[in-house]
């Protein structure tokens, strides 16, 4: 088992910026992908940044440029620069750790946070 345990957030005005943090813990050798997703109202969850399992970031087209993901292999840690927030930003973002058990792939998600990025 992988267990997720997210922080940061808040609310913030457009142009600010902002840092989540992530921590796992359990069977964390087993972890494929990390990263980061976000879920709007009325949205579908979306992919914001994840590592691969050879640490390949993909990041969504939306936060290029302005968001970076980077990780503690020691803490096992991952954060999430958000810089020059936009309204559109706004969303319940929750961290990721996709993990092997047996053969199948399996998810593990944060508690979620609320960024709300204000015009």
């Amino acid at each position: 088992q992988v267990h997720v345990v997210q922080s940061g957030g808040g609310v913030v005005q457009a142009g600010g910026s902002l840092r989540l943090s992530c921590e796992f813990s359990g069977n964390v050798f087993s972890i494929n992908n990390m990263g980061w997703y976000r879920q709007a109202p009325g949205k579908q969850r979306e992919l914001v940044a994840v590592f691969n399992s050879v640490g390949r970031i993909n990041y969504a087209d939306s936060v290029k440029g302005r968001f970076t993901i980077s990780r503690d292999n020691v803490l096992n840690l991952v954060l999430l620069q958000m810089n020059s927030l936009k309204p559109e930003d706004t969303a319940v973002y929750y961290c990721n750790a996709q993990w092997y058990r047996e053969g199948s792939l399996l998810d593990s998600w944060g508690q979620g946070t609320q960024v709300t990025v204000s015009s």
